[in-house]
């Protein structure tokens, strides 16, 4: 008898014996969509009363009933607009829902109360369309000063109508519809989203300029790494200096001393080790309801049909810092993300035109992400020092392993500015961890490093580290962007 109950005496959460899972800290509690309907999720946001608005690529946006049933048994869709054109975003202002359409910013309301929108205005349409299939516009989020921020893709291929400005650009739109060009030099930018503290970021796909998958600032003025589009800051209406001539072929720590105005991602996000096509993103405002993550930044990706999970600091007036994996085998392609009333995070996506490792088998889906409650001991926060790094768990660390270098691998590599898509890692180069010392709290180590190079990604691996109780790191890898080392 006590054999048996010690069998299911549980380790960390997972049974002795075995390693925990994903599954044993967050729920997958998928929303069942009727067989007729083809929800491509591409836009979330929250009615006034809680209830889940989304919108899809075919130009349809639902009102979501019972979303938040656990299991979610009477999950019902009316629809409350239709005959839009591809948009990509939704966000509540009031009783306003605004929504980025390939052509225009738009929004619009249900004034009689009948959960159908019944009103609608075009807020600003100025940009043009060259009519390529991949002009897609992201957003919109709403900045500090009040405007609705927009991220716009560059052309791929053909453009039937001619070659049209403001491509690959982050703008600016004023309540009153006028539009700043404020960002430049951005490729396939899926993502756009405000952090708390009123700084715009958003996300990038690998591809050509593109070295890697990113999460970026949209520093006013700044250039991301992308030529197309910056023939239009030629242009009166661009109000920031042209970024000038684009260097081909040149690492990436290299750039901002060719290119003043280059802004070195914040995160980059390694080929398949984390993603290949990062799109909407959320920081953690729920206060622990979502678990120990507090301020941190989750990112869908849609290839991996996965969250990723990211912190950040600023170092040197620049935003930089970790990304780890988070929640895979997710039911489709994850596009974007909302916060619930109860603290759990909407996912939803598709694998439209792109492929996607989803398991739901239609190729799209709603779901929601759930805490169970349980503690993972995980990597909570990597941030940089002037001589190496500071590790922050999520629960007290076993001294004896947190304390030996061999239980840690580290190296670094870059990535290469060139036209050619993608970039492979480059100037790898192994860094030698000197000592670890243990913090007082028992959750957090200082690791002193020999080679830290600054503009370089740095590759964490902890497979040696437990916990107290003898747990293992859940995801014991994190790659940490160092765009700037840390003054003494």
């Amino acid at each position: 008898m006590n054999v048996i109950l010690l069998s299911a005496l549980t380790l960390g959460s997972g049974l002795i014996g075995q390693d925990p899972t994903e599954d044993d800290y967050y729920r997958i509690v998928p929303l069942p969509i009727p067989e007729a309907l083809v929800l491509e999720v591409s836009g979330i946001t929250l009615l006034e009363d809680g209830r889940p608005l989304v919108c899809n690529r075919r130009g349809e946006v639902f009102v979501v009933e019972n979303a938040y049933d656990d299991p979610a048994e009477h999950v019902l869709f009316h629809k409350f607009a239709e005959g839009l054109q591809e948009p990509l975003g939704l966000l509540r202002q009031g009783d306003w829902i605004y929504l980025a359409q390939r052509g225009e910013l738009t929004r619009m309301r249900d004034v009689d109360g009948d959960d159908r929108a019944d009103e609608f205005e075009t807020i600003c349409d100025t940009w043009r369309v060259s009519g390529n299939y991949h002009e897609y516009n992201f957003g919109p989020t709403l900045g500090p000063e009040g405007n609705f921020w927009i991220t716009t893709n560059k052309p791929f291929g053909d453009q039937p109508f001619g070659a049209v400005p403001w491509r690959g650009f982050a703008m600016r739109i004023t309540p009153e519809g006028e539009m700043i060009p404020t960002v430049c030099g951005l490729r396939s930018p899926s993502g756009v989203q405000a952090s708390p503290w009123g700084d715009v970021f958003y996300t990038d796909n690998q591809g050509e300029w593109c070295g890697a998958s990113k999460l970026s600032w949209l520093k006013p003025g700044s250039f991301q790494g992308h030529p197309h589009g910056i023939g239009s800051c030629e242009q009166d209406l661009w109000p920031y200096e042209h970024p000038g001539e684009i260097p081909n072929r040149v690492l990436m720590p290299e750039v901002s001393k060719q290119v003043p105005s280059f802004q070195m991602p914040s995160v980059w996000f390694p080929r398949d080790k984390m993603g290949r096509a990062p799109a909407g993103f959320v920081w953690d405002t729920t206060e622990g309801a979502f678990g120990p993550f507090a301020g941190q930044v989750f990112v869908t990706d849609q290839y991996e049909a996965s969250v990723m999970r990211v912190s950040l600091e600023k170092v040197q007036g620049h935003w930089q810092g970790a990304c780890y994996p988070f929640r895979r085998r997710l039911g489709t392609g994850a596009l974007r993300l909302q916060w619930a009333p109860d603290g759990s995070l909407i996912m939803g996506g598709t694998d439209r035109g792109w492929p996607s490792l989803g398991t739901n088998g239609r190729g799209f889906g709603l779901e929601r992400v759930v805490w169970t409650g349980e503690m993972p001991f995980e990597l909570l926060e990597m941030s940089a020092r002037p001589q190496g790094f500071h590790l922050t768990f999520t629960e007290a660390v076993d001294p004896e392993s947190a304390l030996d270098p061999e239980s840690y691998d580290l190296s670094s590599f870059t990535y290469i500015l060139h036209s050619t898509y993608g970039s492979p890692e480059v100037e790898n180069e192994t860094l030698s961890i000197t000592s670890c010392t243990l913090g007082d709290d028992g959750r957090s180590v200082e690791l002193m490093v020999e080679g830290l190079r600054a503009g370089w990604l740095h590759e964490l691996h902890l497979d040696g580290v437990r916990s107290a109780s003898g747990a293992p790191v859940l995801h014991p890898r994190a790659y940490y962007t160092l765009a700037f080392r840390p003054e003494d």
